[in-house]
């Protein structure tokens, strides 16, 4: 198997778990009160799936009133898109208006297919199959949820929603062959579930990924062989 061929394999194993989970968004926008059309258009234009579910879960707890606060609670959410796109820049390359339709297909997955790659050719590879892979499979599924959500019934009894951290997961555990690198993982998530069940959706990860930046950063466990790979 070709390099290349192994990129698109990992890039659409990525797609097709990532998109399956977009039936349980569609699913539970409509049960939290918004249109079909809504759901669609919230997958369409915001296309981050966590500020997605952050926006839906604020809004089903609290109707209309809460409107700013699950619209406060994607945007935080978001954030760590910019980060994503100052890491992106390189790799995308080109112009102003590839760099602009890179933006919006620039997520946590396509991010983590590019930058597993070691070829500059097969991160841009990476990055554009599941950003655009995902775009159109969680659109669609998005629909499909929104329609069918009522026959589905709960969405978490499908197991959708470990769908997308399992292709995480997957992408991650060929990473972790030195304690840096599984001290920096161990600690950004302990932090992550820690601090979830006590403050808003977007902070935690936010608060995560500074942790995990500070052990990155110090080396702390990789010594001499952690600061050369």
């Amino acid at each position: 198997m070709t390099a290349e061929r192994e990129v698109w394999r990992e890039a659409l194993g990525v797609v097709i778990a990532t998109s399956a989970y977009g039936i349980s968004f569609g699913a539970l926008a409509v049960a939290a009160g918004l249109d079909v059309w809504q759901a669609c258009v919230l997958s369409l234009l915001m296309f981050t799936g966590g500020s997605q579910f952050a926006f839906v879960g604020v809004f089903a707890a609290g109707g209309l009133a809460a409107l700013p606060s699950a619209i406060a609670s994607a945007a935080l959410l978001g954030v760590r898109n910019v980060a994503y796109g100052m890491r992106m820049s390189p790799i995308v390359g080109g112009g102003a208006l590839r760099r602009a339709t890179a933006a919006h297909f620039t997520i946590d997955e396509s991010t983590a297919v590019a930058i597993s790659q070691s070829d500059p050719r097969l991160r841009q590879v990476g990055f554009w199959v599941t950003g655009v892979g995902i775009f159109l499979g969680w659109n669609v599924t998005t629909l499909i949820g929104a329609l069918v959500g009522d026959v589905l019934g709960d969405p978490k009894m499908w197991g959708l929603d470990a769908a997308a951290a399992a292709a995480f997961l997957a992408l991650l555990w060929p990473r972790l062959k030195q304690r840096q690198a599984i001290a920096v993982g161990v600690a950004a998530a302990v932090v992550a579930a820690s601090l979830t069940p006590f403050i808003m959706p977007g902070l935690p990860v936010l608060i995560a990924a500074l942790v995990a930046i500070i052990v990155g950063w110090f080396n702390w466990l990789g010594g001499r062989e952690g600061a050369t790979a």
